[in-house]
């Protein structure tokens, strides 16, 4: 110990004493251990921690899927089949998303939440923490009309008051009664992720129309395994169950089958291979970073070498030499990692504030005991890496030559210089890996700005609109005010055009629908039909978005539920059913949505193509119709939840008030 302390102090009098060097290496470190650790900090927060319910690994997510849609929502019906006849599963619930206006104490405020089951929170492991959960009375048709709160939304509008538990408040302009709160730290798919704020029991839905289609795939469904039971086996069961319900109910179910994941692949998408991509990144950076103080450190050796040829002559052993260079090494790796640590610290903020959406779970992101000891891994291995090489390269001087004031001799020359361009072809391909990479992220990027998005997002507001179920609850009293809202939007001073539809280009909104040209021979199967992302609009609502016209003409106000029926696809449909030829050709023909009572409907126009769900989205076929010619069965639900696309001639924020 004593002659390690030694080595210390003569190591940090050394790298004192050569600032320009010691400020160059521990910035290199830094900034290869930092990123390393603000990366590693992200992962561990959204990958490594454990879910913030009791035993995590037993959840799993389910979902159905076919041959036009490889992941899908399930059809409520079947999801009670599914419970019904599986074994393996302690618990399985589903959910669907909500939403409303809660009045009463305060400004309407507009809230997001869930149906769920009463088997929701059993599943997931979750208490109260005020008052209880639902019962399997309150979860069916007719029950008591009951809400749960997030906590976020009871300290917000009710100041944290357990006094209101019991109490009725007003949601969607029917009264329902506070049962119960969640615990601060319940965390669905993300605090950030919305659709947190309430939960309501699905059973009080569950007679509805859509909700007892077995085409209509509604809900999600999270279960938990029974204990002993492995991801294979439930697999396995519900490969069997879906085979069943294909048999039984072929004209909805054949074709699909049962996706069982578990729940953390199901909540982290896609964000896990960004992360490790650029976790490997950033690793190859370090490397580099390792390599360059190497060769810093064999430069700075030359100098050192009367220095070690002395030490060694008067008796100090290889190991002993060895040693010091190393004890300095790691002086410098220490250096460096708790400067990479503040950068990680700062760098992790800055990951989130970048794009916080694309992220879940931010809270749990943070410099915790496993970063820290992460940072110190990688700053000792890092510190051996740099400084096993020079040290080992100084302990092979040759004693007499170098203290005859000679340069180093011919062998130790060549194997200096060996080792220093080993380390130098190594920088050049580890950093011709990082550049190509970079390239092509950089081309990808070029190319998603320039992409036409098939639309025109400048001096456009877009809001969205939810009325009362329980005050609007017919189609008719819902378009009046629709109508009355667009007029009186539209006359203001500076509003170009408004249109309305359920849902607008990489926002919320519209799903995808089955359709059948006329003409076209009848899928197999059902389930193999083609399928479109479908959205109803009013005749502003292709100009206001900017939408080209190819062919045909745009909605007017005469397609209404009186009128034939009429549609407008774009040009990814027709080159999928009418290529090649003319798209004037294809003006006139017809198509008609699945289910039960729909018309056949007359294409009247060609627009672009639109990219809906992202800017590298593939060519989707889009298909619209009017909104007033919305299926009868939905038009009452629907209207009562729209969006506005406001076009300006000035910027579109100064209208949100006036609008509002």
């Amino acid at each position: 110990m004593d002659s390690l302390l030694k080595d210390i102090r003569y190591g940090l009098r050394g790298l004192v004493k050569h600032k320009g060097f010691t400020t160059i290496a521990v910035l290199t470190i830094a900034i290869g251990v930092g990123a390393n650790t603000a990366i590693f900090s992200v992962i561990n927060g959204v990958l490594l921690k454990a879910l913030p319910f009791p035993e995590p690994q037993q959840l799993l997510s389910l979902s159905e899927s076919s041959k036009e849609v490889p992941v899908m929502g399930i059809a409520y019906p079947n999801y009670l089949d599914w419970r019904a006849q599986q074994t393996t599963l302690e618990n399985l619930t589903a959910r669907l998303p909500a939403g409303g206006i809660l009045t009463g104490g305060g400004e309407p405020e507009r809230i997001t939440g869930r149906f769920v089951n009463a088997t929701f929170f059993p599943t997931l492991g979750v208490q109260p923490y005020a008052g209880r959960f639902f019962t399997d009375q309150e979860d069916r048709p007719g029950g008591e009309k009951v809400i749960v709160l997030s906590q976020g939304l009871w300290q917000r509008r009710f100041g944290g008051n357990t006094a209101v538990v019991g109490k009725p408040i007003q949601f969607n302009g029917e009264s329902r009664t506070i049962i119960g709160v969640l615990p601060g730290n319940f965390d669905y798919y993300g605090v950030n992720n919305a659709n947190n704020d309430f939960f309501i029991p699905i059973g009080q839905i569950a007679d509805q129309e859509f909700m007892q289609d077995r085409s209509s795939h509604t809900v999600f469904v999270t279960a938990r395994m029974k204990p002993g039971v492995t991801l294979d086996l439930v697999q396995n069961e519900f490969k069997a169950i879906s085979a069943r319900l294909s048999s039984t109910y072929p004209e909805s179910n054949s074709g699909n089958s049962i996706v069982v994941a578990s729940f953390l692949d199901d909540y982290v998408g896609d964000i896990r291979q960004s992360l490790l991509i650029v976790f490997g990144a950033v690793a190859l950076l370090l490397l580099i970073a390792c390599a360059n103080v190497a060769n810093l450190l064999l430069a700075r050796a030359t100098s050192r070498k009367r220095e070690i040829a002395i030490r060694l002559a008067m008796g100090a052993g290889r190991w002993r030499v060895i040693r010091q260079m190393l004890t300095e090494s790691l002086l410098l790796a220490i250096a460096g990692g708790l400067l990479g640590l503040v950068i990680a610290a700062w760098g992790v903020k800055a990951l989130i504030k970048l794009d916080p959406d694309a992220l879940y779970r931010t809270e749990a992101i943070n410099v915790d005991l496993r970063v820290l000891l992460f940072t110190l891994a990688v700053t000792m291995i890092t510190g051996l890496i740099f400084g096993l090489a020079p040290a080992l390269q100084t302990s092979r001087l040759d004693i007499q030559g170098t203290l005859k004031q000679s340069a180093l001799n011919a062998s130790s020359g060549i194997r200096s210089l060996k080792l220093t361009g080993s380390f130098v072809t190594a920088e050049l391909a580890l950093s011709c890996v990082l550049l190509v990479g970079a390239g092509l992220l950089v081309r990808s990027y070029h190319a998603l700005m320039f992409v036409n998005p098939g639309f025109d997002a400048s001096n456009v507001l877009t809001l969205r609109l939810r009325l009362s179920d329980a005050k609007y609850r017919d189609s008719n009293q819902n378009t009046a005010f629709l109508k009355s809202v667009m007029q009186q939007t539209a006359s203001l001073p500076g509003v170009v055009s408004v249109g309305l539809g359920t849902g607008f280009p990489l926002g919320p909104g519209g799903g995808d629908i089955d359709y059948q040209v006329e003409g076209e021979p009848q899928p197999a199967r059902p389930t193999e039909a083609p399928v479109a992302i479908t959205r109803s609009v009013n005749e502003s609502y292709h100009k206001t978005l900017g939408i080209g016209l190819l062919a045909g003409r745009y909605f007017n106000d005469r397609d209404t539920a009186e009128a034939p029926a009429v549609v407008i696809v774009d040009d990814t449909f027709v080159r999928r059913h009418f290529s090649p030829g003319p798209i004037i050709n294809v003006i006139g023909k017809r198509l008609r949505f699945g289910g039960d009572g729909e018309p056949w409907r007359e294409i009247v126009g060609v627009v672009n193509h639109v990219r809906q769900n992202g800017l590298e989205e593939e060519g989707r076929t889009g298909i619209y119709r009017p909104w007033l010619q919305m299926n009868p069965k939905w038009m009452t639900s629907l209207t009562r939840a729209l969006d506005m696309v406001v076009k300006t001639s000035a910027n579109p924020e100064t209208f949100v008030g006036p609008i509002k």
